[in-house]
């Protein structure tokens, strides 16, 4: 479908990515994986056409649609959440336009048996399907689930665009891209900006995508769930592995200790080979088995170990000033915006050398509370207070808005470091990956994870006692992140992190406060006690909102001895134990008969009108067969809908 025939991509005498072939075929859903600054992200630029490659080409279908999501864009302003997300759907207005430039030529023809009125008609038939396909939910139903499975709640539809940050701005930008519903999907690290209950929904959406998918993510189940295909970039090169991602490090790992066995056989056979060469070069009877095996080693194909990139974060907090015991401390706070009210009577107190996550659902005030510590926003009611001699090293979660982009990587460190530190600039950048000419890169032209490092480097250039981390880990890559947690993990100081990542929490944090209906709760102990107290798996349960409580229904209790009532199971005579088989009702017969029946005569319908349109008579009216049969079509695909919820249901 996509084919990738021998792309380079080369710059400033530097090769990212080296003559590199694959392709991207049909319904193939393909993890994109490497290291930060691997080429990644440059390489679905170059599939979007956004890049063109040094050397190579990128070939694909005509008419094939691509839907693409950067790390970083710009966002339009002027609109509502829901008019923007509208927009997605102006290329269904453009295949109605289509349609009706078809009938109104098929309406002025009259040869009928030529192939070019066939060719016509079938183009109209087309264009029908998939209009009826979109047609069959209004737009703004579509739109509002999409806008709702990724968080926004149905106030948030009529507020302006301009009023969301850049993370929810981009999740409109994802509404979009999946309504438009492409042919393959090429997505930059999509659940960087999500909380854990939109990127389950994200999840069982792609999943259940049928088009093809490129994705970029750091999150190993988030690939494993969704992915069939592997491609690891490597030191410009491309390792394709026609499995997901935990899969993939499997095969990976046993594919280099084959080459390595093999390469180490082969290295010792040439080694036999050349000592009996040397030891009997110049004996006549052995002149003849001398030059075969002279001969041999010309013609062997010497093996090669795949190259590793080993290169990794050498990272240390410098030690930590001694603070007051009360590093901070709110009591009764309550944060507010506006009329809205985020949370209240907040209590919480972090202590020196406490690890401390902040977690909950997005929008439950968590980074809110992250402003406050910060003194960036007071509270309402209450009060909020940092303790005695405290210093925060804060690292923000969109480090777009932080780091100054026409700064270079060596000035942005530069800026803000005072003393002796100075001299040990180029070291630190050294140790966060900024080697040779990468010091002198623009800012706005780093990938995501490398802004991440730098805003991580500029937490070196001072010995903070208070780290204050919102989502450090967003564009880290796995091997940075396993860096980073034990950097944290033998930091002397007091660390508040905001963090969605079970892995990354599990055994670093010894305190947990979890943001939920507008409180903040306190749980001793790290985030696997805490799962476990809740008796639950994953922080997607504590996230998730809570289910309604059933009604009881009148008739269906009882009083024990005490006088307290007692719900009994509704017994269902037509229900089994194991299979649960359920007999139905005489009307629910009926309702599932009456659908089969419309369905059956809709079809026989749309069957004379495609008749018809085969070989019209001089009374036939082909632009009102067409629109009939379009209408038919929309009917057909509701009807089918309501006999599969009702079949489902019964």
């Amino acid at each position: 479908m996509i084919a990738v025939n021998n792309v380079t991509v080369s710059f400033g005498g530097f090769t990212l990515l080296d003559n590199i072939n694959f392709h991207v075929g049909d319904k193939d859903k393909i993890g994109l994986v490497g290291k930060n600054g691997a080429g990644k992200s440059t390489l679905l630029k170059l599939i979007a056409g956004i890049s063109h490659p040094s050397s190579g080409d990128i070939s694909m279908p005509s008419g094939m649609t691509v839907g693409y999501l950067p790390q970083q864009m710009e966002h339009s302003s002027g609109k509502t959440v829901m008019e923007e997300t509208m927009t997605a759907f102006s290329h269904i207005d453009r295949m109605q336009s289509d349609l009706d430039r078809v009938i109104k030529e098929i309406s002025e023809r009259t040869d009928y048996e030529s192939k070019e009125y066939h060719r016509l008609l079938v183009e109209m038939n087309d264009l029908n399907d998939r209009l009826s396909i979109m047609s069959s939910e209004t737009r703004s139903a579509q739109c509002e689930r999409a806008l709702s499975g990724l968080g926004f709640k149905r106030e948030d539809f009529d507020r302006p665009t301009s009023t969301f940050s850049q993370g929810w701005n981009m999740r409109i930008e994802l509404a979009k891209i999946l309504l438009k519903k492409p042919g393959v999907m090429l997505l930059d690290e999509p659940t960087n900006h999500l909380d854990i209950e939109s990127i389950s929904w994200l999840e069982d959406y792609l999943k259940n995508y049928n088009g093809s998918i490129v994705l970029i993510s750091h999150d190993r189940r988030f690939l494993d769930n969704i992915t069939n295909r592997t491609v690891e970039i490597m030191l410009g090169k491309i390792h394709d592995y026609k499995v997901p991602y935990s899969r993939y490090l499997e095969l990976r790992k046993e594919r280099i200790e084959q080459q390595k066995a093999a390469y180490e056989n082969q290295r010792k056979m040439i080694e036999k080979t050349e000592e009996f060469i040397e030891r009997f070069r110049y004996k006549p009877t052995k002149s003849n088995q001398v030059q075969s095996r002279i001969k041999q080693l010309e013609k062997l194909d010497r093996l090669q170990i795949d190259e590793v990139d080993n290169a990794v974060l050498n990272l240390k907090f410098p030690p930590a000033p001694r603070s007051g015991q009360v590093v901070f401390k709110s009591a009764d706070a309550q944060a507010a915006y506006g009329s809205k009210v985020i949370f209240s009577h907040a209590n919480v107190i972090v202590e020196r050398g406490e690890k401390v996550v902040f977690v909950g659902r997005n929008g439950e005030g968590k980074t809110t509370m992250v402003r406050l510590i910060m003194g960036e926003l007071q509270p309402r009611e209450g009060e909020c207070s940092v303790g005695h001699n405290v210093s925060i090293g804060y690292y923000a979660q969109n480090q777009e808005d932080v780091l100054a982009k026409e700064d270079t990587v060596f000035e942005t460190l530069d800026r803000i470091a005072v003393g002796d530190i100075r001299k040990k600039l180029r070291d630190i950048l050294g140790a966060f990956l900024f080697r040779g000419e990468d010091i002198d890169k623009k800012v706005a032209v780093l990938s995501g994870g490398e802004r991440a490092r730098l805003a991580m480097a500029k937490l070196m250039l001072n010995p903070y006692n208070l780290l204050v981390l919102d989502e450090p880990t967003n564009h880290m890559d796995i091997k940075s992140k396993d860096v980073l947690k034990q950097a944290l993990k033998s930091y002397d100081g007091t660390l508040i992190m905001v963090s969605h990542d079970r892995d990354f929490l599990d055994g670093l944090v010894d305190k947990v406060y979890e943001f939920k209906d507008g409180k903040v709760k306190e749980h001793l102990g790290g985030i696997s006690d805490f799962l476990e107290k809740l008796k639950i798996e994953n922080l997607s349960d504590i996230e998730k909102k809570p289910e309604p409580k059933p009604k009881r229904e009148a008739g269906n209790g009882s009083k024990n001895s005490e006088g307290q009532e007692v719900q009994h199971e509704k017994k269902n005579p037509g229900a089994q134990a194991g299979g649960r088989k359920i007999m139905l009702s005489s009307k629910q017969k009926n309702k599932i008969k009456k659908c089969e029946d419309r369905i059956a005569e809709l079809e026989k319908q749309m069957q004379e009108i495609e008749d018809s349109l085969a070989a019209p008579s001089d009374e036939d009216d082909i632009v009102a067969l067409s629109a009939k049969y379009n209408e038919l079509k929309i009917e057909l695909n509701a009807c089918m809908d309501e006999w599969v919820a009702c079949s489902s249901e019964f």
